[in-house]
């Protein structure tokens, strides 16, 4: 029987996985995946992002199991592929958590606007001031705290914002109705609107069910950001079978919650009336359901629920980058602990890179929807890293299935980038130009050469960033 120790217990491993995916994503949903899908489109797609992120629980899952000596969830590329793809994966991760953050920061903003309008869109002067004060304080209280004390405070968020949506898919189920949820099943009638001119010269037709379907991607998988929180604390876990259960666990519970909360508003309104309404739409939507209170309730549990996602964000980027200390891929300083067990100088790192890109918000048309976007993005190396580890250890042991599930989960990572997000996937490589400054540093420090094939690897994503850089010039990408 594997000891106990001190530690994250599963529940507050669930909590790490559920409050770090429940943010923002779960109450913007309905209204973005309205602006591209019909509700046939959205359940296929619901069925695919289901699969791959099965793929991908199972993946970490099974390497938490096998491979238990590793820690953190960039040591699984260290692993298959050597110190540089570790610090790709890892500073990936790093990139995507603090990104995560800025996408947090504007939605609360938005939702804030829901009481006082004057707040919205959510990237005003006014909102990156009260975003900045808020983001301080989360990391004031990870720095004093600790890790371990501030996952049992993202524990009991997570119970308050699950009751909440819980609230609201009770009155979704209660309020569908099916003749509204089939009228436009598959998009056809407002296609053909938008061709009569019904909807105005800017309305853009949805296209066939597979456009419909790649349009959906990264929306979803922007909701599965923080799938892998276990994975990332596995140090810290009491038990490290406890981090595969929460994965699992958590999965499963986030799976009911976002087909309910994307999928029943389509059976209270049309999703022309649903496409239309201000983020985040699910504010709107419930309070049409509860007139009077309903509004005020969702509002409040969104800024909760992004308060927890926002605390979960915080911690998971410092975490990993004092692992990826100890794994000798950034410099000793950015793993070292203060007297509560919190790495201090990461956290700091962290907090500065929000506040900059926090600045940077003020210039772009649609703030969440990049934000969200590169985060998403960001991420995905790193799940891509993991899932190609565990298709390369199934192939390894000769065991097909659990290689079968790798090569599932990594294709799914792929394609769903390629076809949706190659923009952000370039501008993405921007952050990593400093990072292989610091990672060039790391490996001196530590007496270790870079190879021939490290510098290649390096030249061939910088220039990549400084092309992503020449396209967002010439208005070929935008932000």
């Amino acid at each position: 029987m594997e000891e106990k120790k001190k530690g994250i217990g599963l529940i507050g491993l669930i909590g790490m996985v559920i409050s770090s995916c429940i943010g923002s994503g779960v109450f913007a949903i309905t209204g973005q995946l309205a602006g591209v899908a019909s509700p046939g489109a959205v359940l296929i797609a619901w069925l695919i992002v289901g699969v791959g992120f099965l793929a991908l629980a199972f993946s970490l899952n099974n390497l938490t199991e096998k491979r238990s000596d590793l820690h953190g969830i960039f040591s699984y590329a260290d692993a298959g592929w050597g110190p540089l793809a570790g610090f790709i994966s890892g500073w990936g991760y790093w990139l995507s958590a603090w990104l995560g953050n800025v996408a947090f920061a504007t939605m609360m903003m938005s939702t804030i606007g829901y009481f006082y309008p004057a707040f919205l869109p959510g990237n005003t002067i006014p909102c990156i001031i009260i975003a900045s004060i808020v983001m301080w304080a989360l990391t004031y209280l990870v720095i004093r705290g600790g890790v371990e004390s501030a996952s049992f405070l993202n524990a009991i968020v997570m119970v308050c914002k699950v009751a909440a949506i819980a609230v609201t898919l009770i009155f979704g189920i209660f309020l569908f109705n099916a003749g509204i949820f089939t009228a436009d099943f598959w998009g056809n009638v407002y296609d053909n609107a938008v061709a009569a001119g019904q909807y105005g010269p800017d309305a853009a037709p949805l296209g066939g069910v597979g456009t419909q379907i790649f349009n959906c991607m990264i929306i979803m998988m922007w909701c599965f950001v923080g799938i892998e929180g276990a994975s990332v604390v596995s140090s810290r876990a009491a038990r490290k079978t406890d981090v595969g259960k929460a994965t699992l666990i958590g999965f499963i519970c986030l799976m009911l919650i976002y087909v309910g909360a994307s999928v029943l508003p389509y059976g209270y309104m049309s999703s022309t009336e649903v496409a239309a309404l201000d983020y985040p739409a699910l504010v709107y939507v419930f309070s049409s359901m509860a007139p009077g209170w309903g509004g005020p309730f969702i509002s409040i549990a969104i800024i909760i629920s992004i308060l927890g996602s926002w605390l979960s964000f915080t911690i998971l980027p410092a975490e990993t980058t004092s692992e990826m200390a100890d794994y000798k891929l950034l410099p000793a300083s950015w793993g070292k602990l203060n007297s509560h067990n919190a790495p201090s100088m990461s956290l700091l790192i962290v907090g500065a890179c929000t506040q900059a890109f926090l600045i940077v918000l003020l210039f772009s048309a649609d703030a969440y929807d990049f934000a969200f976007s590169m985060c998403t993005v960001a991420i995905v190396i790193t799940w891509a890293f993991a899932a190609a580890y565990q298709a390369k250890w199934g192939v390894q042991n000769k065991n097909m299935v659990q290689a079968a599930i790798g090569f599932v989960a990594v294709a799914f990572q792929v394609i769903g980038v390629l076809f949706n997000g190659w923009s952000f996937l370039l501008l993405t490589c921007v952050g990593y130009i400093p990072g292989f400054f610091i990672y060039v540093k790391a490996r001196k420090d530590y007496g270790n050469a870079i190879t021939m094939g490290e510098k290649v690897c390096m030249g061939v994503v910088s220039a990549l960033g400084v092309l992503s850089l020449v396209l967002l010039a010439m208005g070929v990408i935008s932000i």
